[in-house]
C-alpha cells in the first residue's frame, strides 16, 4: 500500500501523551490574554508562535519547560480550562483521533484562586462536550510534578483516588527529571496503586535507565512517558517487554529537549523491532509543532516503516489505554476491524 499523509491521517488512532498545557492554539491564548488582561511577550500572532513553538532541538528538557510559564498564564480560570480542553479534543478529532488522554497539573492552575477541584471539574466539562459534539473519547491524568515537593504529589494522588471512575484515567509524574528522583514520590504512587488506579511516569528522558527502574520498581509504572534511555540497559529492556510496559514516545519532542542528537539515531525503530509496546505521542502539539499525524508521517520516513508497522503502532496505542478491560477491548476490535476492512491490514491481531 502506498504511504501517504494523507492515509495516516485518516487511520484510526490513540493519543496517550498530551499535555493540556502544551497543546493550545495560538490564537486562544491571545484571546484568553486580552479577556483576563494578562501581559504576553507579544500579542502578534506570528511572533508568538515564533516564541513558543521550537523547531530545533533547545539543548535541555528544562529550556524546553520555560515556555509552559506563557501558557499557564491563561490558563488559571474554569472557562479558560474548559475551552483549551475542547478544542485540543476539536483538535484530535480532526486527524481522526478517537482516543485521547489528556494530562495536567491542576495544582499548576490554581494562581488566581481556582481549586484542583474546580481545575479537574472545568476540563471534564470541555472534554464531555467534545465526546458529544465530535465522538472523541477521552481521559484525564493527572499530573505530579518532579521538582515540586512529594507531599503536593501525594495532595495529586488523593485528588485522583477522588476523580476515579469520574473522567480521571490515571496518575502521572513530569517536570524536570534530572536531580528529581520518582522514587522520592512514591508514597504518592502507593495512594495510587493502592486504590486500583493506573500509573504512567516520564522516565529515561532527561536521565539515564535507572530514572525507568525507578518508575517502574518503585513507582509501578504501567506505562512510561518516552523511556528513550531504555536501550541503555537491555536487562531492564527485556523486563520492560515481557510485562507489556508500554511506552509513550515523542520523536519531535525528543529532539527538542536534546535527548537524541539527531532523529535518526532515535531508539524507536529498535524498539519496534524487539517487539516492544512502542506508541508514538505528541507530547505537546503547540510547543513541538506537531500532531499525531505528523508523528506517525515523521516515523514512516525516518525507519522507512511498512503500513503493517504503522498498524501495530496504532494497534499498541489501543491496547496501552487506560480504560477499563471491556472498553479497551471493545475499542481494539472496533479498530482492528476498521484497519483491515477499510484499509486493507492483513495481520492477526491478538487483542
Amino acid at each position: 500500500m502506498n504511504i501517504t499523509e494523507d492515509l495516516i491521517k485518516k487511520l484510526p488512532k490513540a493519543e496517550l501523551h498530551c499535555h493540556l498545557d502544551g497543546s493550545l492554539r495560538v490564537d486562544t491564548i491571545i484571546d484568553l490574554a486580552n479577556k483576563q488582561n494578562i501581559d504576553l511577550p507579544t500579542f502578534d500572532k506570528t511572533k508568538l508562535k515564533d516564541i513558543l513553538e521550537i523547531r530545533d532541538n533547545t539543548g535541555s528538557l528544562e529550556e524546553y519547560l520555560e515556555r509552559f510559564a506563557i501558557t499557564l498564564s491563561v490558563l488559571q480560570t474554569p472557562d479558560s480550562l474548559t475551552r483549551t480542553a475542547y478544542e485540543l479534543a476539536e483538535d484530535c478529532h480532526k486527524e481522526n483521533i478517537r482516543y485521547l488522554e489528556v494530562r495536567y497539573s491542576p495544582v499548576l492552575h490554581t494562581d488566581s484562586g481556582m481549586t484542583v477541584e474546580e481545575a479537574v471539574d472545568s476540563v471534564k466539562i470541555g472534554l464531555d462536550k467534545a465526546e458529544q459534539d465530535f465522538g472523541i473519547k477521552t481521559g484525564i491524568i493527572i499530573c505530579g510534578i518532579r521538582n515540586i515537593s512529594p507531599e503536593v504529589s501525594l495532595t495529586l494522588a488523593n485528588l485522583t483516588v477522588k476523580y476515579k471512575n469520574k473522567g480521571v484515567v490515571g496518575f502521572d509524574l513530569a517536570g524536570a527529571e534530572e536531580n528529581f528522583p520518582a522514587k522520592d514520590h512514591r508514597e504518592a504512587f502507593y495512594t495510587i496503586l493502592n486504590n486500583n488506579i493506573n500509573a504512567t511516569i516520564h522516565a529515561g528522558e532527561a536521565f539515564g535507565p535507572e530514572s525507568i527502574h525507578q518508575a517502574v520498581h518503585y513507582c509501578g509504572a504501567h506505562r512510561i512517558g518516552h523511556g528513550t534511555r531504555l536501550q541503555e540497559d537491555i536487562d531492564l529492556m527485556n523486563y520492560i517487554n515481557d510485562h507489556r510496559i508500554a511506552l509513550e514516545i515523542s520523536l519531535t519532542s525528543n529532539f527538542h529537549t536534546n535527548v537524541v542528537r539527531n532523529l535518526q539515531e532515535h531508539p524507536f525503530k529498535y524498539y519496534l523491532d524487539e517487539n516492544l509496546r512502542v506508541t508514538l505521542c505528541t507530547d505537546n502539539r503547540l510547543i513541538s509543532s506537531t500532531t499525531l499525524s505528523n508523528e506517525y508521517w515523521l516515523a514512516t520516513k525516518l525507519f522507512n516503516l511498512t503500513y503493517d508497522d504503522i498498524c501495530t503502532i496504532i494497534i499498541n496505542g489501543f491496547k496501552s489505554s487506560f480504560l477499563p478491560h471491556k472498553d479497551r477491548t471493545a475499542l481494539v476490535k472496533n479498530v482492528v476491524n476498521e484497519l483491515q476492512s477499510e484499509f486493507g491490514f492483513n495481520e492477526k491481531v491478538i487483542v
